[in-house]
């Protein structure tokens, strides 16, 4: 019987202790709480613009760190987060594969930024050093970093970057065979209901009402 490619990389369990369905559930709780905590940090600063207003003195830049514009971006883009893992988590709690789909696509954007970065580095490594050039005076170890070989601070940067990716992969692998977990069990009881529910089949079409009056059927076929 054929399959699909990606049927091998099918697995209802993950993190080699739980099922794809319970590691669903805890990764958008973990992303809500991350997320409703950015919120918070948010409003305070947007309360509170003093306690969290760095000048460009500070930074050692012609720019502001964050301003209102900018805050009320991060806001927004905190307050939908929270509202797609608040799905993601409903719907492999109560099993509604649709709802799933939002964090999915959400995981997928973040791999492919990810990505995207680590291809800049590989191509670009002289940015690396730019960057650095560009933070605050007072941060730490900024000294410590800037000594350290340009091409060993690559091949550092693109191995941690690897390790997130990798790690990014297998959650959205998870993700993923939940949906399909969700997915096919809901269709699998939909086929138990059909075929244990006699009005559910489907009649000849010579005893289907819709095409009027019954019909004979066809006689038996008489060879000579």
């Amino acid at each position: 019987m054929l399959s699909s490619p990606w049927a091998r990389f099918y697995s209802n369990s993950c993190c080699l202790c739980c099922h794809v369905r319970t590691g669903t559930i805890i990764l958008g709780v973990w992303y809500l709480i991350i997320n409703s905590v950015v919120l918070l940090i948010l409003l305070s600063a947007l309360t509170d613009p003093d306690q969290y207003h760095l000048t460009s003195a500070e930074l050692g830049s012609e720019f502001e760190f964050m301003d209102d514009a900018n805050m009320c971006i991060a806001t927004a883009i905190s307050l939908l987060m929270i509202l797609i893992c608040a799905m993601a988590t409903y719907g492999a709690y109560k099993q509604h594969a649709a709802w799933i789909i939002p964090f999915f696509c959400y995981q997928i954007f973040d791999f492919a930024l990810n990505t995207l970065v680590a291809i800049s580095v590989l191509v670009y490594p002289s940015t690396i050093q730019d960057y650095l050039r560009q933070l605050p005076n007072n941060f730490p170890y900024k000294e410590e970093i800037m000594s350290v070989n340009p091409t060993c601070l690559v091949v550092i940067i693109l191995l941690f970057i690897s390790i997130i990716l990798a790690f990014k992969g297998y959650l959205i692998s998870c993700v993923w065979n939940c949906y399909r977990y969700i997915n096919g069990r809901n269709n699998s009881d939909v086929l138990v209901y059909i075929t244990t529910n006699d009005t559910a089949v489907l009649l000849p079409p010579y005893d289907d009402p819709a095409n009027g009056a019954a019909k004979d059927p066809p006689p038996p076929y008489v060879s000579a």
